[in-house]
């Protein structure tokens, strides 16, 4: 038998199964039989047609172990092959043959449009996924720029007039309500008109923004209101990729948390307008002169242009700005009209430009009114629980019980007595200081002296407790034993005295005890001494009062109880740290009170012996909201008929003050007070239900600060600048 293999194919790329191998039909006689190879095409026929025949048989047979693996699974196979060699031919062809094939020169290293477009594809893909991811990385802040975020603090006279503004930035927060319409349109026409509607970003404006930062060095342009109060309060100013990147997503991230009205209110709050403001209301002040309420859209215009740079649009720094600033102010008018904010009726009525004021009014602190300031802020931070802190941060507005005209009255008389006594003595003057307090029976401090000026010198010469009373103290001691009684013997009970009551008036008198003489700590008797050494004899205590006789009241405070006097003084307005030490000699002044509480307890009697602290704020907000102070304490001092009767003795040492005939004016009172070693000179007194106390003094503030010789600088007798300074000021003759 002779076999032959006919049209052997597939020897390259057919593979040993593709090779069936067939008999030929029968051979005729005389031939020899043959096998052939078939080709592919008619093995894959044979193979269907096999699978539909003698496979079959052999599956019905259960013909071999492996029978299952080439049946069902095996018809799986073949039905998914067709469609993975499908898919890997696409991704075949979607891969870039690079350098393209079928290009000559150039040609080939330019991308076809299908690597174009998937290069775009994918850098769009990744960038978005990058932002996605920061995006969620980034946090807004929990601390504000609290420089950006502080206001200053504004102080009011007693009428509701500004008095001072202190702080390092002037910044007043306006709540949204009070800031009208127009003005806010007028801003959000000048900087971000669809504010309302957009993301809080604009894409277009942080493009360009990062285009010209790469391509000139300078971030600018774009930035939407949102943005710009991200930059305002959480972030700082430098111009730089980093920062402008995270501002962007704050701000996406930041108008999802807060409604618009709140980013705008900040944004109006927080924005610089120059003239050293912050904020649309500290804004309309110093370039208008009225509140932020009372702007109309023609001045709005004005402080939304400003928002560019105050230095390019301050129209009072010159022509050019003057230029630059109408032409921004006309398109800033146009533009709202164009919103549908203003109608081209109301537009017309705008043909002036609305000249701003030459320099800034805004009221600074200097000279007494740091000294009112400095009383004002530290009553506020005690009665109302405000910690430095908040304080520094600011916006809080504080009224004061300060009168202006008393101010004034008290500032220019007390100036005049200044120049006086350095054309008397210019050496001595320099070290001599005038304390003085108005207080109101209330409790009210309507006027202080400080000092020449509180940036020359901080020392408060009306809150000092530096020098003692002297003989302005007596009035205490009379009350507490008008009030309180006396006790002359040992366990004998406490007598009633009276102003009638009469002690020994004469110089040099020792003070007694129920036990006997006092003596002092070298052995010696204690002996009270009147002024210029003069004996008065006999005399009734309202007497005594009248002429400043101090024996008798030396006497009376150990009969009292200086206990008692201690108590009394105490109770009527004098602070426990002033009290002088118990001895005998507390009687005669040896306290140190300062002007301001000695004008209070003298205050103390013209409110028929109820005390009241005193107070300098009667009022307190934050950004309008009502700041709770503690009220001030009252008490009651000594009764009534006590006080009329202190009070009583004081018209008659008033009236010994003044010059014979002279008609004295009803309602009025008070005493002159010297001191043993002529270091103080006071006069204190009221009229009017104001008491008013004053004190000249001469100490060395840069060494010893202790009490010098007046050497006659407070005047004698008749001619007291102490009291000449409290006539005036408490508007009475002198």
């Amino acid at each position: 038998m002779q076999l032959r293999v006919d049209d052997l194919r597939g020897a390259a790329g057919t593979d040993a199964d593709d090779l069936t191998a067939a008999p030929d039909p029968a051979p005729a006689p005389g031939e020899t039989m043959q096998l052939r190879a078939l080709k592919p095409t008619e093995a894959a026929g044979r193979s269907r047609t096999g699978a539909k025949g003698t496979g079959g048989a052999r599956r019905r047979r259960g013909a071999g172990a492996d029978a299952p693996a080439t049946g069902g699974r095996g018809r799986r196979a073949t039905r998914r092959a067709p469609f993975a060699a499908g898919i890997a031919l696409r991704l075949r062809r979607l891969r870039p043959a690079y350098p393209r094939p079928g290009r000559a020169g150039w040609r080939r290293w330019v991308p076809s449009w299908r690597q174009w477009l998937g290069a775009w594809l994918s850098a769009i893909g990744l960038a978005g996924a990058g932002l996605a991811v920061v995006y969620a990385a980034t946090d807004i802040p929990e601390n504000l720029n609290t420089y950006a975020t502080q206001q200053d603090n504004v102080y009011f006279w007693s009428d509701g007039t500004v008095m001072a503004r202190t702080g390092w930035v002037q910044r007043q927060a306006m709540p949204l309500k009070d800031i009208p319409q127009d003005v806010r349109w007028a801003v959000l026409a000048a900087e971000n008109g669809s504010f309302y509607s957009d993301s809080g970003v604009s894409v277009k404006g942080v493009t360009r923004g990062l285009w010209r930062t790469l391509g000139e060095g300078s971030t600018e342009g774009g930035s939407t209101i949102t943005q710009q109060y991200v930059k305002n309060v959480y972030l700082t100013q430098d111009r730089t990729l980093t920062r402008k990147f995270t501002e962007a997503m704050i701000a996406l991230k930041l108008d999802n948390r807060m409604s618009k009205d709140e980013i705008l209110e900040g944004y109006l709050n927080t924005s610089w307008f120059g003239r050293g403001t912050y904020g649309i209301q500290r804004a309309s002040q110093a370039y208008y002169g009225k509140d932020v309420g009372k702007l109309n859209a023609s001045e709005a215009a004005v402080l939304a242009s400003l928002l560019k740079g105050a230095s390019l649009y301050d129209p009072t720094l010159g022509p050019a700005n003057h230029k630059r600033v109408v032409q921004r102010w006309s398109w800033i008018l146009d533009r709202m009209v164009v919103l549908g904010k203003l109608t081209p009726a109301e537009r017309a009525t705008y043909t002036k430009f609305p000249e701003p004021l030459e320099r800034n009014p805004l009221g600074r602190t200097g000279k007494q009114s740091d000294y009112l300031v400095e009383l004002a802020a530290q009553y506020a931070k005690k009665a109302g629980g405000i910690s430095d802190k908040d304080l520094d941060l600011g916006g809080y507005q504080i009224y004061t019980t300060f009168d202006r005209e008393r101010e004034a009255t008290l500032t220019d008389v007390v100036t005049k007595a200044r120049q006086k006594a350095a054309k008397t003595d210019a050496d001595a003057a320099k070290d001599v200081h005038y304390g003085a307090a108005s207080v109101a029976a209330d409790g009210r401090v309507l006027a202080v002296h400080g000092g020449p000026d509180h940036r020359k010198q901080a020392f408060n010469e009306s809150n000092a407790t530096t020098v003692p009373a002297g003989s302005a103290f007596l009035p205490f001691v009379y009350a507490a034993g008008l009030e309180h009684g006396v006790v002359r013997e040992r366990q004998a009970p406490r007598e009633q005295v009276g102003p009638d009551t009469v002690y020994d008036g004469d110089d040099a008198v020792p003070v007694t005890t129920p036990e006997g003489p006092y003596w002092d700590r070298n052995g010696r008797k204690v002996a009270g001494h009147n002024d210029g050494e003069k004996s008065w004899g006999r005399i009734s205590l309202r007497s005594a009062l009248a002429n400043s006789v101090n024996t008798p009241f030396m006497q009376l405070g150990m009969d009292t109880g200086l206990d008692k006097v201690k108590q009394t003084a105490q109770a009527s307005g004098l602070l426990s740290s002033s009290m002088g030490p118990m001895v005998p000699g507390l009687s005669l002044g040896s306290s140190t009170p300062s002007a301001i509480r000695m004008a209070s307890g003298y205050a103390t009697f013209a409110a028929r012996g109820t005390h009241t602290e005193p107070y300098s704020v009667r009022r307190v907000t934050r950004n309008g909201v009502a700041v709770p102070l503690d009220a001030p304490k009252k008490r009651r001092a000594v009764s009534d008929e006590v006080a009329g009767q202190v009070t009583d003795a004081l018209g008659d040492a008033y009236r010994a003050s003044r010059q014979p005939g002279d008609p004295a004016p009803e309602g009025v009172w008070g005493k002159p007070g010297t001191t043993a070693e002529d270091t103080a000179a006071w006069y204190a007194g009221t009229a009017k239900s104001v008491s008013t106390a004053v004190v000249v003094y001469r100490m060395d503030l840069s060494d010893s600060l202790q009490p010098l010789p007046l050497e006659g600088l407070a005047g004698t007798g008749r001619d007291s600048v102490p009291y000449t300074i409290w006539a005036r000021a408490a508007g009475v003759p002198d």
